[in-house]
């Protein structure tokens, strides 16, 4: 899917320091003769109240990278934090619980629970954990992705892109600290990806919220305020305020210069465990 870019860039003054960070970053799948090195000493620092894109061809690792900042993957070296939280070394059930609390999700499988209505699968991950919700931010997260209308309507009574609002809904609702989106648009027409991205990029620049993407689009990435670009496992380029030429040009010269790629993207780990027990954990 093309999806050029149409949001304007606001101009902001940032924040101080980082909503995630990550030093000496490293994850290997396998021992010996078979090791395969997803994430090479990577160090990173994810920006507040800002859009950054990861990119990379397949197999460069940026899955792995998201996976590992969100706390769903464990790390084989180095250390990662989430504010001011280092998150290597902390229990599953720590882990759980500062996901539920302090991180959003969105996958390209919108992971609505077909029974309820899209009000309902707003506010599950909150039901669960049995947090009432801010009513006022709520209702503004629902204006602000346009759901009013839909608030009654099932998943099967809504279109794609009205699904991945109503995910992007509920990534919203609890107000996180950061949100991580993986391919969000890799199950969307043109029309329907360009509407989802321009409502993170609103998330952003509207309420103040930090996402982080991973795509292999060029015309989502540009939606974005930073593109990293990862190879082999490292951080080797970014751009900031990107268009999707741009990107297009820098995602081939990689190709040149790197080839095929060394291992898949997420390695042997099951990528879809964790993100599918998102909702349990919010």
């Amino acid at each position: 899917m093309s999806t050029p870019a149409s949001t304007p860039h606001a101009e902001r003054a940032e924040p101080p320091g980082s909503a995630a960070r990550a030093r000496g970053l490293t994850k290997a799948y396998g021992s010996g003769e078979t090791t395969v090195l997803a994430l090479d000493a990577v160090d990173v620092d994810i920006a507040r109240r800002r859009f950054t894109a990861v990119m990379g061809p397949s197999g460069s690792g940026k899955s792995t990278l998201m996976h590992t900042l969100a706390g769903l993957d464990s790390v084989s070296a180095g250390q990662v934090w989430l504010g001011d939280t280092e998150i290597t070394g902390l229990k599953e059930r720590e882990l759980t619980q500062l996901r539920r609390d302090r991180v959003g999700f969105m996958f390209q499988s919108f992971n609505l629970i077909p029974t309820l209505n899209a009000r309902e699968n707003i506010t599950l991950p909150m039901d669960i954990a049995g947090k009432r919700p801010d009513a006022e931010w709520l209702e503004h997260v629902i204006d602000t992705l346009g759901l009013r209308d839909r608030l009654r309507h099932r998943p099967a009574q809504l279109s794609g892109g009205q699904q991945q609002r109503v995910a992007c809904a509920r990534a919203l609702a609890s107000r996180p600290e950061l949100i991580f989106a993986d391919e969000p648009t890799g199950n969307l027409d043109s029309r329907a990806g360009l509407e989802v991205l321009g409502f993170l990029r609103e998330a952003v620049d509207a309420l103040g919220q930090t996402v982080v993407m991973v795509t292999h689009d060029p015309g989502a990435a540009a939606h974005s305020d930073l593109v990293l670009f990862l190879a082999d496992g490292r951080i080797v380029d970014e751009m900031d305020r990107p268009t999707a030429e741009a990107v297009l040009e820098r995602m081939k010269r990689f190709d040149v210069l790197h080839g095929a790629p060394h291992a898949p993207d997420g390695a042997p780990h099951d990528t879809g465990a964790a993100p599918q027990s998102a909702p349990d954990e919010a």
